[in-house]
């Protein structure tokens, strides 16, 4: 068995681990579950799991149920993916961030069981969290898929307390399946037997999907539309219809008309938790006090704050498929004050044109930017050449910063710019101090 190298930080030893597989994904459940054995199995001695899948939404369910339930006074373990600034912030010991001192034992551990052995990133990554999780008192777990469900190295929790499945839309193609059907199928893999799912809206072949695989393994489903859904009120907050009951509550924390429908999927899930006793007024604090960065963010500090004349804003959503533009364009919708300028970047496996469309009725101008903290950034100029072909007017810049400096030169009014396109991007802006 290997002995891992001596480092000063996790950052040293997360490099190290990328090189361990020759491919960044490759979905098989094999590689994590020998480790684990080796580790003791530690995904056998977790809190209670809530194993969330879905292709949009998924982090921001989580950080309302986390919310939520930390509103009602428990402990709450929270596993993420991917992280926007440092690694960190994808694994949360019962409320707060992983500790340097622990990530690097958790992974040094981990390292030394492995040995030699092809793993991939995200696999013995997730190792590392339920070595973690064990090592912290906690009363529920909050785990989110990486991709898919069925062969993500998540779903080597074979008795979750809860299923949850966000709304399922085309991404990830090539390692889930060229069609809704396919995709929806992956997802469907968290289904366990007994075990209640918390059903979003679904479009039609993904809900047909999933439904026959609840039949088939046992899944009770709780359903949007049917069992729970939530609406804007007249006055302004949100009303919770549960299984014949309503509570009226505050409009949610975070921005945008989509978050309805995920705070009102975190509180059906909080709802469905037996033992806790979360009431009303945890979940309107949880709603309230819910933080998820790059999720519709109006930024108010740093260096593109710093740049934009008075009356304009900047916006930032880490958003990258056709289903999160979607969402964008609802929101856009409804910033009818301001002309609105879009600023993209994107990894070379997304789809610009099908990005761009449902925005293009929304903004006048976009600039695209490359992707420099990623190994896999489109070029900026594939993305501008498909903005074009949608008819907007589009152009490049050296980063984000000079491309909001290029669209305040040529807007004649204050105006709302978006920066949008990739997680990456978002996370980037982040760590160079935008908030």
């Amino acid at each position: 068995m290997r002995t891992p190298l001596p480092t000063k930080n996790s950052d040293a030893v997360l490099d190290r681990l990328t090189r361990l597989h020759p491919k960044v994904i490759d979905l098989v459940l094999s590689r994590i579950e020998l480790l684990l054995a080796r580790l003791g199995n530690p995904e056998w001695r977790l809190p209670p799991v809530v194993h969330v899948a879905g292709t949009n939404g998924k982090g921001s369910v989580i950080a309302f149920l986390r919310a939520i339930i930390e509103a009602a006074g428990y402990r709450v373990h929270v596993y993420t993916s991917p992280h926007l600034a440092r690694f960190h912030e994808r694994i949360r010991l019962a409320g707060t961030l992983i500790a340097e001192t622990d990530l690097l034992a958790v992974l040094a551990e981990c390292e030394a069981a492995n040995g030699e052995a092809p793993i991939t990133f995200f696999e013995i990554t997730t190792a590392a969290a339920f070595l973690a999780f064990t090592r912290t008192p906690a009363d529920i777990v909050l785990l989110e898929t990486g991709l898919g469900g069925r062969l993500d190295a998540t779903n080597v929790i074979k008795l979750p307390f809860l299923t949850a499945i966000t709304p399922v839309d085309l991404d990830h193609q090539g390692y889930l399946g060229e069609t809704l059907s396919e995709i929806a199928g992956e997802k469907a893999g968290i289904l366990k037997p007994g075990v209640p799912c918390v059903l979003a809206m679904q479009r039609a072949e993904a809900d047909a999907v999933i439904t026959n695989r609840a039949a088939a393994v046992g899944a009770p489903l709780m359903r949007h539309g049917v069992d729970w859904r939530g609406t804007l009120d007249l006055e302004g907050g949100t009303t919770f219809h549960f299984q014949g009951a309503d509570i009226s509550l505050p409009r949610p924390g975070l921005v945008g008309t989509h978050q309805i429908g995920n705070a009102s999927h975190a509180i059906a899930c909080a709802r469905m938790l037996p033992g806790f006793d979360i009431s009303d007024s945890a979940l309107a604090r949880g709603l309230r006090e819910v933080v998820w960065p790059a999720r519709l963010q109006l930024l108010t500090a740093g260096p593109l704050v710093a740049a934009i004349p008075e009356g304009w804003e900047v916006w930032l959503d880490g958003g990258h498929n056709a289903g999160a533009a979607r969402a964008l364009a609802s929101q856009a919708e409804t910033w009818s004050d301001r002309p609105l300028y879009l600023i993209v970047g994107m990894l070379n496996n997304r789809d610009p044109a099908l990005f761009l469309e449902p925005l293009m009725l929304h903004a006048r101008v976009m600039r695209a930017v490359p992707i420099t903290t990623a190994h896999a950034g489109r070029e900026a100029t594939t993305i501008a050449e498909a903005a074009t072909g949608l008819g907007m007017s589009a152009a490049t810049a050296h980063d984000a910063y000079t491309a909001l400096v290029d669209i305040i030169a040529e807007a004649s009014a204050p105006s709302r710019v978006l920066v949008c396109g990739s997680l990456y991007l978002a996370g980037a802006l982040i760590a160079e101090g935008n908030s």
